[in-house]
C-alpha cells in the first residue's frame, strides 16, 4: 500500500478524517519499519490534538488487532469471555471472578499483563504461587480453557505488535492519555485475543489513570461504543479507586486475599466489584437473565467451594502448587513487619491511593521498568477504610518488609497518604456507573 506518511500526517494535522486505507497504511508502516519513529510520533501528536472520529478509532483498533496473530477460539465450545481493568491498587478481581465465572459454565480465556509503576499486575501476582507458570503455547492455552473452563497467561509477543510500538512512542511523547489511542491500545489486544464477551473495569479517583468521573465516563463510553462496533459484546463499569480496592497490596498478599474471598472468609469492596464484574460477564454471555441473578449464582459457587476448586484446578494446570488454596502459608512471606499507627484521634478522611501503591513499590512489590526484579512477598495490609473512626495509637496499616526494601521511604510515603481529619467524609459509591 503506497501512501506517503507525510500526506497522512498533514491530513490529521489539519483535523481531517483519515480513511481506513490510510490508517491501515500507518499501522503496517510502524510494524514493518517503513514509517519512521519521528513520523509516527508526529501523527500521534496530531491525533492527540485533533482527536479521531468513532470510524477512525474503530479502523485504528481493527488494524492494530490484525497487525499480528489473532486467536480463533471457535473450537472451544460455548461463549468465551474476558475482563480488562484500567489498573489500580489492591485490585485482585481477576483472580476471584475468573474461576467463579468458569464454575458457572462460561469460559474465561484471559491474557493479562504485568504491573508497572504503582499498579499491580495479574501475572506478577500469579507468579507468587510456587511453581506457577504464566506461559503456555496457544494450543495448550485453548486446551486448558476447554478442560477446566479458564486460564490466565501472558500475552504472546505476536498479538497486536503494533500496540507495543505505539505504546513505547506514546510513553515518550506525552500522548499516553489521548482517548482514541487509549481505546485502540486496550481494545486491539482484546479483539486479537478472540473472546466473544468483554467486560471493562474503568477506575476513577486518586489511584486511577483517569482521575475524574468525567474522564472515566468518556473512556468507558468510547470503549463500549468502539467495542460494540467491532461486533463483540462489551460493557464497562466505572469503579471507585479513591482508596485501595482490597485491603492487601502486594503480589503474594493479594493472592492470599483472593483465596480468602473465594473461600468465603472475607468480603468487602474487592468481593463486591469482582462479583459485579463477573455478573455482567454471565449476563452478557447469556448464562443469567440479569445481573442480580448472576451475582446470586457466583455467591453460590463461593458457598459450595466450586470457585475455590476451579482456582486450584487452574493453578495445577499451569504448574503451580494447588495446595495454596487450602494453605496460604505456602505463599512467600516477608521477614519483617512494621506497624503504621495513627498519631491522633479522628476519621480517615482521604487516601492518596497512588502514593499507597508507590509505597508498596518502594518495598519491592512494584517496578518502575519492565526489567526490574520484584520481591513477591512484600507489601502493605490496610487496617482502615475511608470514613473509619480511629484513635491515637491505632494501627492504620502493616508494612510487610523485605531485606532490600526501602523501609523508611515506604513508611513515610504511606504515612502521608492516609489523612486523618475531624469530620467523617461522605462515602462515594463503589460502582459509580455502568455503561452498556
Amino acid at each position: 500500500m503506497n501512501i506517503n506518511p507525510c500526506d497522512i500526517i498533514r491530513k490529521k494535522r489539519f483535523g481531517e478524517e483519515l480513511s481506513e486505507m490510510e490508517i491501515r497504511a500507518f499501522v503496517d508502516g510502524i510494524v514493518d519499519g517503513s514509517f519512521a519513529d519521528y513520523q509516527a510520533s508526529a501523527l500521534l501528536m496530531a491525533i492527540c490534538i485533533n482527536g479521531m472520529t468513532d470510524r477512525e478509532t474503530l479502523a485504528l483498533t481493527l488494524a492494530m488487532a490484525k497487525s499480528g496473530d489473532t486467536l480463533n477460539l471457535s473450537d472451544i465450545p460455548g461463549v468465551k469471555a474476558d475482563k480488562h481493568s484500567t489498573g489500580g491498587v489492591g485490585d485482585t478481581t481477576s483472580l476471584i471472578l475468573v474461576p467463579l465465572v468458569a464454575a458457572c459454565g462460561v469460559k474465561m480465556a484471559k491474557m493479562s499483563g504485568r504491573g508497572l509503576g504503582f499498579t499491580g499486575g495479574t501475572l506478577d501476582k500469579l507468579e507468587s504461587i510456587p511453581g506457577m507458570s504464566i506461559t503456555k503455547d496457544i494450543a495448550g492455552f485453548k486446551q486448558q480453557v476447554k478442560n477446566i473452563g479458564c486460564a490466565i497467561i501472558g500475552q504472546t509477543a505476536e498479538l497486536a505488535p503494533a500496540d507495543k510500538v505505539l505504546y513505547a512512542l506514546r510513553d515518550v511523547t506525552a500522548t499516553v492519555d489521548c482517548l482514541p489511542l487509549v481505546v485502540s491500545s486496550i481494545l486491539s489486544k482484546k479483539l486479537a485475543a478472540g473472546c466473544d464477551v468483554v467486560v471493562l473495569d474503568v477506575k476513577t479517583g486518586s489511584g486511577a489513570i483517569m482521575d475524574t468521573p468525567e474522564k472515566s465516563r468518556q473512556l468507558a463510553e468510547m470503549m463500549v461504543r468502539i467495542g460494540d462496533l467491532s461486533g463483540k459484546r462489551f460493557s464497562a463499569l466505572i469503579t471507585d479507586m479513591d482508596q485501595p480496592l482490597g485491603n492487601y497490596i502486594g503480589n503474594a498478599l493479594e493472592v492470599e486475599e483472593a483465596i480468602d474471598v473465594l473461600a468465603g472468609r472475607t468480603g468487602g469492596a474487592l468481593k463486591n466489584v469482582a462479583l459485579t464484574l463477573g455478573a455482567h460477564i454471565l449476563r452478557n454471555a447469556g448464562a443469567a437473565p440479569d445481573v442480580q441473578t448472576a451475582i446470586a449464582m457466583l455467591e453460590a459457587k463461593i458457598r459450595s467451594g466450586e470457585g475455590l476448586k476451579t482456582f486450584g484446578d487452574m493453578i495445577e494446570a499451569q504448574g503451580g502448587d494447588r495446595r495454596v488454596v487450602e494453605d496460604t502459608g505456602l505463599l512467600p512471606k516477608a521477614p519483617y513487619k512494621v506497624l503504621l499507627k495513627a498519631d491522633k484521634d479522628g476519621y480517615v478522611t482521604k487516601m492518596h491511593t497512588s502514593d499507597i501503591g508507590n509505597a508498596a513499590k518502594l518495598l519491592g512489590a512494584g517496578r518502575e521498568r519492565k526489567t526490574d526484579a520484584l520481591d513477591l512477598s512484600v507489601g502493605i495490609v490496610m487496617n482502615v477504610r475511608l470514613g473509619d473512626a480511629v484513635k491515637k495509637g491505632d494501627t492504620l496499616a502493616i508494612l510487610h518488609v523485605g531485606e532490600k526494601s526501602d523501609k523508611i521511604g515506604a513508611y513515610n510515603l504511606l504515612k502521608r497518604s492516609i489523612v486523618i481529619g475531624d469530620e467523617k467524609p461522605v462515602p462515594k459509591p463503589l460502582i459509580q456507573a455502568v455503561v452498556e
